[in-house]
């Protein structure tokens, strides 16, 4: 062995043995190799994006995965990269443009910008791989791929050529979700829904034809008015039966518009009457649609008023507007009223505003293969852990609506869609373009420029971000057209680590293209993350200040810290509350093992090898036998990816059992007085059982694993122990029941000797002397072991002690043991102590009783507290017949 610095100090060795994985080539896999296959793909992270504790735990679980999936000897693939994030990466460099240089991308081109995106790229675009390899991560950094290579962009457009010539993908103008600080379309969900406490307004239009009569409506946006073209009300409401097919007076700028009739209005909402602004409702737009409404589009693109006829309102932005809007209301003696009101709001993930529902020309996808994505799932050909995200899944499956897969930014991969200059402005207004347009010759859809590029003008549009990653395990094991022998032996993968939030972003999304386009299911496992949240159940967040740089704290406690503090407290299918003492604890279990291996050093450096376990004392059967027990429980806590479990597994043996009782147990072996025979068991034993204890423990603590592993001489010159296999046999081959019950019965026994001396105030005192009664008949030859666990000086075994009245005395597994107390404290002083404590006692037991016996307490108190008074009074009372047995002991 080589001998272990006195301080476990974890950046030097974490740094050290991640070097030396990277040189042993240890995370790189063999697509050619005969080992049954382990694959799976890191969800991308932004390329621009930094290290926050959802990766850290997402990460953590994958590298556990695929550390687990070595040691069982298979063929591992972890496929890392990263995402393009059109929004976020284009939104940084626009900003810093515009702060640097004063520019806007359109200042500067779309070639000019796109170069600018690709240097800060470059320059940003590897900091968080950096820190995935300071956590650990055993990724196969050779296949590093990124959502803009060329080769995985090819894989991007040929999906879009393909889908369209299918008929699946077409352009048309349609309600969609607008970001005004994007300036793009957005996706379903890519828009959160939350809660606002907004304001309900109720108003009122003139009947065109009955001056002074006018019709009540209410609405939450008295901004979008200029863009009213109707009046809707639910045919089935009597109130409004005698308005249906009238004219009102739209306040400003002044029209008439129709009352129309339509089963979507909701009676009970506001006073049941609403007014229809297609161009800014996705509700009112279908209606809209139903009724030939006219579209009139009152805002522009970044949310300003566009109405030139209202010269007092044109230009505000909206918020501003809506206010302006209400106040000229109510100059005209229009509104009626203004009422709070609760209501979700849509905001854009990105950008973090209100989204704008918006007409536009975009391009949309009919999803493909949906009936295989859905019954994947739902025959259990792909298992979702915890399976209730199942049924979320199935709902959205049979709730989809066209995927809208166009975004107006420049960064991203280019819609492949040419139109021919001759037909230019009309196919850029039309309507729609499908398939049809396209056999007409009009306009050019594939990989590659028409052959007579001067003539035709590319879409300016790219693809939704998603669309490029919902290809993700297939795309980034094969090149399009390449016969991959690393598709052939990874795919599909065995896991997916996600987060329950991008199910339909990219989970579902993955499923369908993955029987679409690799004509199989992508994965067999997915595993959803917990969401992390503080102590007061806030969701983690820069602004609240509530989110700690996982840096920092790696810095602090160590990778291993953190890695092994975060999954303890990892539970499955509810929300993790993070607190920074769990990490601490991680750190403080690492010490802990390192100080292990430090003892064992002291008693000498020679490894030493198990000899016959028949002569083995029951302590050491017991803890071989118990990490046989700990290999087994870990292997169904894998299968059923219960990862808090395991650690907490992994620290119970390790704290309690190995350090706690076996290592205290056997500190007599360790003296100058012991045999060489009981010194080379203890030591021994200690070997083997630290040495697969730190096999096990590798996966979620892999640096202090190696560190230890390599400087116990645990594994081979030349070997790494996260890459070595686990054991195909036990420790112990025969059966250990009595040897471990033996054990037991000393562990506990001597427990309840110690709660003995705590009890009559001789806990420090190590010349007691205790005598075992009614012995077991095993137990003569380990009362050294028992008095040294309990803190005695000496332990007899007396058949025929005749105890005078009051000794204490323990009924434990090894027999009936008293305490004399000759000698051992001044009677009368803890007479009076004893005494004293039980007065106090009574006066809390007399406050219990007082409260319980008030009817008004008992029935104005929540019950939890009720019940919380009544446990206190029976730990009291418990409380005064212990002190009273003891007192009367010392009569």
């Amino acid at each position: 062995m080589s001998e272990l610095a006195k301080a476990y100090e974890p950046q030097a060795v974490e740094a050290k043995w991640y070097a030396a994985w990277l040189d042993g080539k240890c995370f790189e896999a063999d697509p050619s190799s005969a080992k049954e296959a382990y694959s799976i793909v890191i969800p991308p992270p932004n390329v621009t994006g930094i290290l926050h504790l959802g990766h850290v735990l997402n990460n953590a679980l994958q590298d556990i995965l695929a550390r687990r999936a070595r040691q069982e000897g298979k063929e591992v693939l972890w496929l890392p990269g990263t995402d393009h994030a059109g929004i976020a990466t284009q939104a940084k460099v626009e900003r810093e443009l515009r702060e640097q240089e004063g520019k806007t991308r359109r200042d500067l081109g779309r070639d000019e910008f796109l170069k600018r995106v690709w240097d800060f790229k470059n320059k940003h675009g590897d900091i968080i791989i950096k820190q995935l390899k300071r956590l650990g991560c055993s990724c196969d950094w050779s296949r590093e791929r990124f959502t803009m290579d060329e080769a995985y962009t090819k894989w991007v457009s040929h999906v879009f050529v393909e889908l369209f010539k299918e008929g699946l993908i077409y352009r048309g103008k349609r309600i969609v979700n607008w970001c005004p600080v994007s300036l793009t379309a957005l996706s379903d969900e890519e828009v959160i829904m939350t809660p606002q406490r907004s304001k309900l307004y109720f108003m009122k239009y003139e009947l065109a034809d009955a001056p002074g009569e006018y019709l009540e409506i209410s609405t939450t946006r008295p901004e979008t008015l200029m863009g009213d073209v109707a009046v809707a009300v639910n045919p089935k409401d009597p109130r409004f039966s005698k308005y249906i097919g009238r004219m009102v007076k739209r306040p400003f700028p002044h029209a008439e518009i129709p009352v129309i009739a339509d089963d979507h209005v909701d009676i009970e909402f506001g006073t049941g009457a609403l007014k229809i602004t297609p161009a800014h409702d996705k509700a009112d737009f279908e209606i809209g649609i139903r009724h030939h409404l006219e579209i009139i589009d009152v805002l522009t693109p970044d949310g300003h008023v566009n109405c030139p006829d209202c010269p007092d309102l044109h230009g505000l932005d909206r918020f501003i507007a809506r206010k302006k809007a209400a106040a000229k209301l109510e100059e005209m003696g229009l509104l009626i009223k203004v009422e709070e009101y609760e209501n979700n709001v849509g905001f854009s993930e990105r950008a973090h505003v209100p989204i704008e529902p918006r007409i536009s020309m975009q391009w949309f996808l009919k999803y493909p293969c949906v009936k295989e994505a859905a019954d994947a799932v739902a025959n259990g050909d792909i298992q979702f852990r915890p399976e209730r995200w199942a049924k979320t899944y199935a709902h959205w499956m049979e709730n989809l609506q066209d995927w809208c897969i166009s975004r107006q930014l420049w960064w991203g991969h280019q819609i492949p869609v040419w139109y021919h200059k001759e037909k230019l402005d009309a196919l850029k207004n039309a309507e729609s373009l499908d398939m049809s347009d396209f056999e007409k010759g009009e306009i050019h859809v594939g990989l590659e420029a028409p052959a007579d590029s001067e003539n035709w003008v590319r879409d300016e549009d790219v693809m939704d971000t998603w669309f490029s990653s919902w290809l993700w395990p297939f795309a980034t094991m094969s090149d399009l057209g390449e016969d991959s022998a690393t598709l052939k032996k990874f795919h599909p993968t065995s896991d997916l680590v996600t987060g329950p939030d991008i199910i339909f972003f990219w989970v579902a999304r993955m499923i369908m293209a993955g029987f679409r386009f690799a004509g199989e299911l992508p994965f067999k496992n997915v595993f959803f993350t917990s969401i992390i949240r503080d102590l007061q159940g806030r969701k983690m967040s820069k602004s609240l200040g509530n989110s700690p740089d996982p840096i920092d704290l790696m810095e602090k406690y160590g990778a291993d810290g953190l890695r092994f503090g975060l999954l303890r407290i990892a539970p499955v299918g509810s929300d993790l509350r993070f607190d920074e003492v769990s990490v601490e604890e991680g750190r403080n279990f690492a010490n802990k093992i390192y100080n292990a291996c430090r003892f064992r050093q002291m008693a000498g450096t020679e490894l030493v090898e198990l000899g016959d376990l028949a002569n083995y004392p029951p302590y050491h059967i017991d803890i071989m036998a118990k990490l046989d027990e700990l290999a087994a429980n870990l292997k169904g806590s894998y299968a059923e990816y219960r990862f808090g479990e395991i650690a907490q597994l992994l620290y119970d043996f390790l704290w309690n059992e190995f350090c706690g009782k076996f290592l205290e147990a056997v500190k007599l072996d360790l003296r100058e007085t012991a045999t060489v025979e009981a010194r080379n068991a203890t030591l021994g034993t200690f070997d083997a059982v630290m040495a697969r204890f730190l096999q096990l423990l590798s996966p979620y603590m892999p640096h202090i694993a190696e560190e230890l592993s390599q400087r116990m001489s645990y594994v081979k010159e030349g070997e790494f122990v996260m890459t070595k296999a686990l054991p195909a046999t036990p420790l112990v081959g025969f059966d250990a029941t009595e040897a471990r019950s033996r054990a037991e019965a000393i562990y506990e026994s001597a427990a309840r000797l110690r709660n003995l001396k705590i009890e009559y105030n001789v806990a420090t005192r190590k010349d007691v002397r205790f005598v075992v009664k009614a012995a077991a008949s095993w137990l003569a030859p380990e009362t050294k072991v028992l008095a040294l666990l309990c803190g005695a000086g000496q332990i007899d075994i007396d058949a025929s002690y005749d105890a005078p009245k009051g000794t204490p005395v323990s009924l434990t597994p090894v027999g009936e043991i008293y305490l004399p107390m000759e000698g051992l404290i001044d009677v009368e002083a803890e007479r009076i102590r004893i005494s004293k404590e039980i007065e106090k006692i009574k006066i809390e037991v007399k406050k219990c009783e007082g409260k319980l016996g008030n009817a008004s307490f008992i029935d104005r108190a929540p019950p939890e507290v009720v019940e919380q008074e009544k446990a206190r009074l029976a730990d009291w009372n418990a409380k005064l017949v212990q002190l009273g047995e003891m007192l009367a002991a010392l009569a």
